[in-house]
């Protein structure tokens, strides 16, 4: 890896800490460039994952304001996540390559259309005085727990998913969701990077550079995501998600 192919990974780091932290899908930014600097598809992807778990848990220290009384919110969904995560690690390592991203596209466009019709739903619920879990309930940590698969086989938009998820399914403001949404992807990644570290090839010094980036990437994005107004954080969910799903598809 060259000087200026390092500096592009640091930058890309950087970006995909922020992105991570405002909405979710900031390893449609790292994965291909780790590609583009010459590592191998699953060397790429299990060494993002392990860089990105640093941005993530600073994204989640800059929302530590909104996850005051969560806790009990975070053990429950915590569980399916880190559960979710070791599923999806093994996956990538037994799996034939590609034979999980197929459906990508269409989990990501789900994720949206319940993003955006979410304050619907939730008024449609509230007149019909539906009772919705305090934790989302078994729905919700179902959710949770594919949601945690699918993060750590691959990762990107998961964030996403989860807002979605718990945006229906949890009676509660986007701000604190984002908050738990932060803790449960950096928990999806250290379980899965943990095992990445025992039973798969990483490239250390990508792990690094990246994860250089996505610490200051995460304490950046809090200081933005906090100041968004639930209609402008759904409408940049919209553009990531689109972006994602253009991506993905011209892969």
């Amino acid at each position: 890896m060259t000087v200026w192919e390092a500096i592009g990974v640091v930058l890309a780091g950087v970006f995909a800490g922020g992105i991570n932290t405002v909405v979710g899908s900031g390893t449609l930014v790292t994965f291909p460039v780790l590609l583009a600097v010459g590592y191998p598809p699953v060397v790429a992807n299990v060494s993002n994952t392990l860089g990105l778990v640093p941005g993530s848990v600073t994204g989640a220290i800059g929302y530590r304001r909104e996850l005051v009384g969560q806790r009990a919110r975070l053990l429950r969904l915590g569980a399916a996540s880190v559960t979710g995560g070791a599923v999806g690690a093994v996956l990538l390592l037994v799996l034939p390559p590609g034979a999980f991203e197929t459906i990508v596209p269409v989990l990501i466009v789900l994720a949206l259309v319940l993003v955006v019709a979410q304050p619907w739903l939730s008024r449609k619920l509230d007149e019909r005085q539906a009772e919705r879990h305090l934790h989302g309930g078994l729905a919700l940590f179902s959710g949770v727990f594919v949601t945690g698969v699918y993060g750590g086989y691959f990762g990107a938009a998961q964030g996403v998913l989860l807002l979605a998820l718990m945006g229906i399914l949890m009676d509660e403001t986007l701000q604190r969701i984002n908050a738990v949404k932060n803790v449960l992807a950096a928990v999806v990644n250290l379980a899965s990077g943990i095992i990445f570290v025992f039973v798969a090839e990483v490239a250390w010094l990508a792990v690094a550079l990246i994860a250089g980036g996505a610490i200051v990437g995460g304490l950046l994005g809090a200081k933005v995501g906090r100041k968004l107004s639930p209609a402008v954080l759904r409408g940049v969910i919209v553009v990531v998600g689109v972006a994602a799903i253009v991506q993905l598809l011209a892969r």
